[in-house]
């Protein structure tokens, strides 16, 4: 019976994707991405930040070297794998890193200095009209609202 190994992650892209092929001739592609947690501590909001490695091969690995950049938010499924080793040292040493399955970009908007197309700025206009109503009867606690919610809306 195979036991579960399988992995959700989503955050942006630490630097630019490492793009090599193995002796045979397939593509690995490696990149590092940042995830964020935030929780509530005392009546403050705090962030945790996590850094994960990711392995991807083969076709999959052509497509995160093209799209992938620094920077962009990536969605990874896949399992976790972990490389063990003794150093020239002696020690041991181990890696746990995910190895992607699927992954999926967010939308990659122009910067400020770029034109926008018609359908991008139609999508950031929506974002910035985005509103929180936190008036009596409205049905939303402001306790109902944690921080990365509001930083999707536009706070």
């Amino acid at each position: 019976m195979n036991n579960l190994n399988s992995i959700l992650i989503e955050g942006n892209m630490v630097r630019d994707p490492l793009f090599r092929s193995t002796p045979k001739g397939t593509p690995v592609c490696n990149f590092t991405i940042a995830s964020n947690r935030f929780y509530r501590l005392d009546s403050n909001f705090e962030k945790e930040t996590g850094f994960f490695d990711v392995e991807v091969w083969g076709k999959l690995a052509d497509v995160c070297n093209t799209q992938g950049r620094k920077g962009r938010g990536v969605r990874v499924v896949g399992r976790l794998k972990q490389d063990r080793w003794t150093g020239t040292d002696g020690k041991n040493h181990t890696k746990v890193a995910i190895v992607a399955e699927h992954v999926e970009y967010r939308p990659d908007f122009k910067k400020a200095n770029e034109p926008a197309t018609e359908v991008e700025s139609i999508a950031e206009e929506a974002v910035s009209d985005t509103r929180i109503d936190f008036s009596e009867g409205a049905g939303i606690q402001k306790e109902d609202i944690d921080l990365q919610t509001l930083q999707a809306v536009g706070f």
